[in-house]
């Protein structure tokens, strides 16, 4: 996994972090492309995305509150198991809390993540091979996180299976907003790597 993102990486070069929109002072948490890929597909992270019980600045002051209320999403790895970690999370969380006070953890639904078998070195040739006819470049590969979450359920289903999971989601191109679009030459061009890869199956199962 560590080579896989390396060399994404070096694909991708700062195409990595370009895409967000990153204010002038701020900056990627590390300059190691390698890293940034895998704080993204390997590692765990953790965003605070709400919260309740603060009062508005404009009339804060030096109270006690009542309450305070955070809601927090972690992005664990792959193949970490989602119940044990929401376990060990809630038990980190309420197991000392300071000056007597009382901490409460409630998890909602943990959602499990998947990781994709190794390719099969005809799968993996094949690919290559078509990457380097319509694109003059060598296959990368790369995990994203949380996004596809029936691929878990594909994969336990069907545990032998070769997977070959891509889309057109690179540059110049915009999914899951009102203004979608898609960079066409780019879409053309990874259909015509699937075509070629599913007929070197075909093949294959009648050679």
């Amino acid at each position: 996994r560590k080579k896989q993102a390396e060399f994404a990486a070096q694909v991708l070069g700062t195409a990595v972090y370009d895409k967000f929109p990153l204010i002038d002072c701020a900056k990627p948490s590390t300059q190691k492309l390698a890293d940034l890929v895998l704080n993204r597909t390997w590692r765990a992270a953790l965003e605070i995305t709400g919260g309740d019980g603060l009062p508005p600045s404009a009339n804060a002051g030096n109270v006690a509150r009542p309450y305070t209320t955070a809601r927090i999403s972690i992005r664990i790895p792959p193949t970490c198991d989602p119940v044990k970690a929401a376990a060990e999370l809630k038990l980190a969380l309420e197991r000392d809390p300071p000056y007597n006070s009382v901490i409460t953890f409630v998890e909602e639904t943990p959602c499990v993540g998947w990781d994709a078998p190794p390719l099969a070195p005809w799968l993996e040739e094949s690919a290559d091979q078509a990457s380097k006819f319509f694109f003059g470049k060598q296959a990368a590969y790369m995990g994203e996180g949380g996004s596809i979450p029936f691929m878990g359920m594909l994969g336990e289903r069907f545990p032998n299976a070769q997977f070959l999971i891509t889309g057109v989601l690179g540059p110049h191109s915009n999914a899951h907003g009102p203004n979608e679009f898609l960079h066409l030459e780019a879409g053309k061009r990874v259909t015509s790597c699937i075509a070629v890869i599913i007929a070197e199956h075909f093949r294959r199962l009648t050679a």
